[in-house]
Parts: C-alpha cells; sequence; structure tokens
C-alpha cells in the first residue's frame, strides 16, 4: 500500500487525516461558547450566553481620531512588521494601567501578544509538559482549559467560595497532587470579577494563596481581564501587585477599549518574558503594529480613565437588571451578585441539567452556557453562566422570563413523570448563601 493509501486507511468517513494528527490534538474541541455563538447570533434569540464587551458605549471619533492620526503621521511603521516584544510606547502605557491596580513594573518585562489569550497560550506553551497538572478555580475560564488539555495538561480544580478561591482546599488539593507523584506547573486564577462565578478573591485570601504557592515552589498566572471594570468600589489589589518574581499577570484592551484590536500583554519576570518573547516570535513573528499603534494613539489623546468609567455604568445597570430579574421571575434560585466585570453564576435544582437543558432553552428563544463548558472533568452541569455585558436592559429582562420558562416547564415535567418535588424554600438571593453544591 502507498503511503498515501496508510494514512487514509488510518483516517475515518470524516477525516482522511484523522491518524496523522499530533496526539495533543485531541484536546482541541469547540466549546459550548463557541457552539453558540452562530445560534446567539439570530437576532430573535436573546443571547446571555457570550462575554461580548458593549463596544458601541464607545464613541466611534474615539478610536476614528486615533486611526486616523496613526496613518497620516506614523502610516509606514504600523503597516509594517514590528518588534516580537511590541511597540515600546505601548509597553510603557500598559504600566499606567496596571497602576490603577497597583502595579509597578518595568516597560522591558511587558510583553505584548494579540490578546491575552494568545499570553495564556504562550505560556503554556512554554510550561506544560503532557502529563503536567494545572491548577484551576472550579469552574474556571472556558477557552483556558481547551488550551491547557490541548497540551495535554491535567486540570485539577480547587473549589471556590462567595470569597474565591478557598485556601485550606488549595492546601488539600497540592498535597494530594504530590502525594500521587505528579508535577504541578502552576495556578492559573482569575482573581477579580471571576469567570463564570463573577466573585472576587478577598484581600486577605490573596496574601494567603501567594503564601502557599511561594511554600510549594508554585509559579501563579494571574488573568486579570475585568479588574478595571468594578461597580461600586475598587476591588483588592492584583495579585502581582503582592509579588513579582512569582506572579506572570495577563493584561487585555479587549474589555476596556475592543476586542477586534486583538491586544493584549503579559508582564512576567525577566527570564520568562525571554521566553515569551521568543514563543511570540516563533508563533506570529510580532503582533500587529497597526493595532498597537492605534491603542497607543487613543491612550495618548482620549480620556481612556473616563470611557472605562462610562463601561462600568453601562455593565452596573445591565447587572442590576438581570438580578431584579431572577429576583422576579426565578426567586428559589440561587446566583452571585458580581461587584464588576460581565457574568452572574446561577445554580439549579439538583434535578436538572444546564448542558441537556439547553436545547430547549433555545428553542424558547434564549441563550446561555451551560456549567459544564467551564470544568475539565465534566461537572457543573447544575450551573449557568450569565453574560450581562451585551444584552440590553430590556433584552435581559425578556431573556430571564423566557429562562424561567424552560427551567419551571422542565421542574413540571420531572414533578408529573418522575414524581419529583418542585423546588421549595429559597435562599438569600443575590450571593452564594451557602456555597452552591459543586462550588464547595
Amino acid at each position: 500500500m502507498s503511503e498515501l493509501g496508510s494514512r487514509h486507511s488510518s483516517g475515518n468517513n470524516l477525516d482522511p487525516w484523522y491518524g496523522s494528527y499530533a496526539a495533543r490534538t485531541a484536546g482541541l474541541a469547540a466549546s459550548e461558547v463557541r457552539a453558540l455563538f452562530a445560534v446567539a447570533s439570530r437576532p430573535e434569540v436573546v443571547s446571555l450566553a457570550g462575554g461580548m464587551p458593549f463596544v458601541s458605549a464607545l464613541p466611534e471619533d474615539l478610536v476614528t481620531d486615533a486611526m486616523n492620526r496613526v496613518m497620516r503621521e506614523q502610516g509606514p511603521t504600523a503597516l509594517q512588521y514590528g518588534s516580537g516584544q511590541g511597540v515600546e510606547k505601548l509597553r510603557e502605557q500598559t504600566l499606567e494601567v496596571m497602576a490603577l491596580e497597583g502595579i509597578q513594573g518595568s516597560a522591558s518585562d511587558v510583553v505584548i501578544t494579540t490578546g491575552s489569550q494568545h499570553a495564556l497560550e504562550l505560556f503554556s506553551k512554554l510550561f506544560i509538559d503532557p502529563g503536567d497538572v494545572v491548577i484551576a478555580e472550579g469552574p474556571s475560564y472556558v477557552t483556558a482549559m481547551v488550551i491547557f488539555k490541548s497540551y495535554q495538561a491535567e486540570v485539577d480544580h480547587v473549589p471556590m467560595d462567595e470569597n474565591g478561591l478557598i485556601p485550606e482546599a488549595l492546601r488539600e488539593h497540592i498535597a494530594s497532587i504530590k502525594a500521587a507523584g505528579k508535577t504541578i506547573k502552576f495556578l492559573y486564577t482569575i482573581p477579580t470579577f471571576h469567570n463564570p462565578a463573577g466573585v472576587t478573591l478577598s484581600e486577605a485570601r490573596r496574601t494567603e494563596i501567594l503564601e502557599i504557592a511561594r511554600d510549594n515552589d508554585i509559579l501563579v498566572l494571574e488573568d486579570n481581564p475585568y479588574g478595571l471594570l468594578y461597580f461600586d468600589q475598587k476591588p483588592p489589589a492584583a495579585l502581582r501587585s503582592l509579588e513579582s518574581d512569582g506572579v506572570v499577570y495577563l493584561g487585555t484592551f479587549s474589555k476596556t477599549l475592543a476586542p477586534g484590536f486583538r491586544v493584549g500583554w503579559a508582564l512576567a519576570p525577566h527570564a520568562i518574558r525571554e521566553k515569551l518573547i521568543l514563543a511570540n516570535e516563533a508563533a506570529i513573528l510580532c503582533p500587529s503594529s497597526f493595532s498597537q499603534l492605534v491603542i497607543s494613539q487613543y491612550l495618548d489623546q482620549a480620556d481612556w480613565k473616563g470611557q472605562i468609567n462610562t463601561f462600568r455604568g453601562v455593565y452596573q445597570e445591565r447587572k442590576e437588571t438581570m438580578l431584579s430579574a431572577l429576583g422576579e421571575y426565578l426567586p428559589d434560585l440561587t446566583w452571585t451578585n458580581p461587584t464588576g466585570g460581565f457574568y452572574v453564576w446561577l445554580t439549579l435544582p439538583e434535578q436538572l441539567d444546564s448542558k441537556a437543558m439547553l436545547p430547549r432553552a433555545v428553542k424558547e428563544l434564549v441563550a446561555y452556557t451551560p456549567g459544564t463548558a467551564f470544568y475539565a472533568d465534566g461537572d457543573g452541569r447544575q450551573n449557568i453562566r450569565l453574560s450581562f455585558c451585551y444584552p440590553t436592559p430590556e433584552s435581559i429582562r425578556v431573556g430571564i422570563r423566557r429562562l424561567a420558562t424552560v427551567i419551571n416547564g422542565e421542574l413540571d415535567l420531572l414533578d408529573t413523570f418522575a414524581g419529583t418535588g418542585r423546588l421549595t424554600g429559597g435562599k438569600s438571593r443575590g450571593t452564594f448563601a451557602a456555597p452552591p453544591p459543586n462550588m464547595s
């Protein structure tokens, strides 16, 4: 048999090259979030699923003026290849952004990437060997789970409560992993306005988590897309502000400006920074010069802090609308009450399955992200992530009403055909009250 025939014989009816892929591609699979975009884009569907910023709140002239100025004054540079580390001025300006969260650093230790998710992928490429363990909150960011699995890592989820990652649980998990003879490569955490749980790691726990990591020689990867999008008061200072040598910090302009520019950054200890630059160059040669210069011009000329404040007001109004609608239509359920960011984490009655219920929700013209998307081990069936960032307040109310129709309909069916009782009693609304069953 020819080599071509041999390759085809190891494939399947859908992909004749199936047998040729690297083993690590087994971790690549379409997430629930990605699968939802096609459905959620239909105008009749209220999407409470994707974490898309409300970019319409960004005045058009702020961006177009920056773009026009870049092309007039720096056109040839903007359209050319650039540095693998990123534009120096923009790296300096990221220090101003991070200073708002108590972070001090050097522009020489900043690496510009194509969105912070690209930085997450580069970091994983540098550190993960097959079989390594990545510790993450349970639940955790959906695409981080995809990236870690694509590098054949095992994800160990540590539970959370209303104050974020539980330190004692982290100690127990670390001890268990070490006792099993496995290698822990890093702790991945979203401590501020967590995606998907919406909670924020308390100030006291931040210090304790860093002490645990330091005592166990575990590097911390701090992902912070939402930290500046607080509502009534600022969150605790970033982990990177408390520890420099043991924390790699990921930031992005996707949530505070616009995701279409695809510009993020990593602030890393010197040696790791060097490796990130090499990995960046190997992957893409350099991040977009045009996008970097436009953002740099925007930060230089526009009232970007005032614009962030505008976004805060938009998202706070939508969060309050969502919590009000949940209290009206689903008063017996529990959910988190975020003090910033984009997300509410809803806990269903124990007899319901958020993933199995999704097609029926779409039929009722509402979309959400099932909790299973945020666990590497298939957990989260009793949870739903609801995003309040993109829909209008009016659409949010409609979406929650439709969701309530689906949930109550499922409970009625179970009551009728399985003999299960309806949900009774009510916990305090707006906080964890008691931690949901799969978050403690």
